[in-house]
């Protein structure tokens, strides 16, 4: 293949997690798993050359990675045609992974909402990435350890933490990954990531605020260096990425631009960057859901069509545009979407609403000639 035909890139919340830790690879072991194979299918009806999937449970050998890759993406799902993914990545993420502090101040140390990131045990809730396309191994960057106090001007509520807390906590909710992929000749950079739901605490607001500065990490990394000189890695490389690379920021954000209880403008930093394009991807399903269901989405102000989560409508927040595939403004978009389907089109039955037969989200795709623009 060569920089110059499309590559479709896609991200997924496929609500693949489980509550005890080795419950997904059991799941995933033989191929009858119902949510599993409902998730391939999605996978095998869109197709995508690189695929995200946020909500996979992270296991240390990668078993869970493989297993799906070979009991469901690799098997005919409903007629569909197996998708084959040669290169795969994983890695330690911080939900469940304990931090030895009282993170909730609720006096008693322990428990997921004390961990580096909420999780029952360590790798809940994780990522993994597949692609079609060989991986520039040696130049993947993780951000698993970075602090939240290292990034200047933060929005850590220091008055909630005390100061050693503030000192050691984390920005990444799961983790920050920089996934170099060769494409042709042309090398695109994956940046991964999940950033916590802005909900599920106090007044401080902090998951609201360490989602927007989870957003802004990857604005910062790609701004240049005067802006990401802060940024550092695990393996302790400093900087962002280099001017003129070409990326894609892919995962479920947890913000949308208009409704729901993210920070103020927090998504907008990636969607206002002057780096980044926004290929508005969009559906038949999500108006028709909005629609349907009402409640909260009879207030939105964000147009259903790019909505990508079938979330509670009754009280809120409803449905949400809350997962992004974003090129970088020198990769040519020749097409993007969300796989939500409309009643009777075809895959409709795998949406579905609660309880979902896949996932409470929806795929976003977007199709860019990699070597299109300069």
């Amino acid at each position: 293949m060569t920089a110059q035909e499309p590559v479709r890139f896609m991200t997924y919340n496929a609500s693949l997690n489980r509550a005890v830790e080795g419950g997904l690879q059991q799941d995933l072991a033989t191929p009858g798993d119902a949510q599993a194979r409902a998730v391939a299918e999605v996978v095998q009806r869109t197709a995508p050359d690189v695929l995200l999937l946020n909500e996979f449970d992270h296991d240390a050998a990668g078993r869970s990675a493989e297993l799906f890759r070979t009991n469901y993406l690799a098997v005919p799902q409903n007629g569909q045609d197996p998708v084959d993914y040669p290169y795969v990545y994983t890695a330690p993420v911080n939900t469940g992974v304990a931090s030895g502090l009282d993170l909730n101040q609720d006096g008693v140390v322990g428990g997921p909402d004390d961990a580096w990131g909420f999780g029952l045990f360590p790798g809940q809730y994780g990522m993994v990435l597949y692609s079609q396309h060989p991986l520039d191994v040696d130049g993947i960057r993780t951000f698993q350890d970075f602090r939240w106090a290292d990034m200047p001007g933060n929005r850590l509520p220091g008055d909630f933490y005390t100061p050693e807390q503030a000192q050691r906590v984390r920005l990444s909710s799961k983790s920050h990954w920089d996934v170099p992929v060769r494409i042709g000749g042309t090398t695109v950079h994956v940046l991964a990531s999940h950033p916590t739901p802005p909900t599920f605490d106090g007044p401080e607001d902090r998951n609201g605020r360490r989602n927007a500065d989870e957003i802004r990490f990857w604005a910062d990394y790609v701004r240049g260096p005067a802006a990401s000189s802060y940024v550092y890695d695990d393996e302790g490389t400093r900087g962002g990425l280099r001017p003129g690379e070409r990326f894609v920021v892919m995962g479920d954000q947890n913000a949308d631009p208009h409704d729901g209880d993210s920070w103020p403008g927090a998504i907008q930093q990636l969607l206002g960057h002057p780096r980044v394009q926004d290929p508005l991807p969009a559906s038949a399903g999500g108006p028709e859901a909005a629609a349907r269901q009402g409640g909260a989405n009879l207030a939105h102000l964000s147009d259903p069509a790019h909505d990508t989560a079938d979330f509670a409508d009754d009280p809120a927040p409803g449905n949400l545009r809350a997962d992004y595939v974003l090129p970088s403004k020198n990769l040519r978009v020749v097409g993007a979407g969300v796989f939500w389907p409309a009643p009777g089109e075809p895959g409709a039955e795998l949406t579905g609403e609660h309880p979902f037969p896949a996932s409470d989200h929806r795929p976003v795709w977007v199709d860019v000639v990699p070597g299109g623009r300069r």
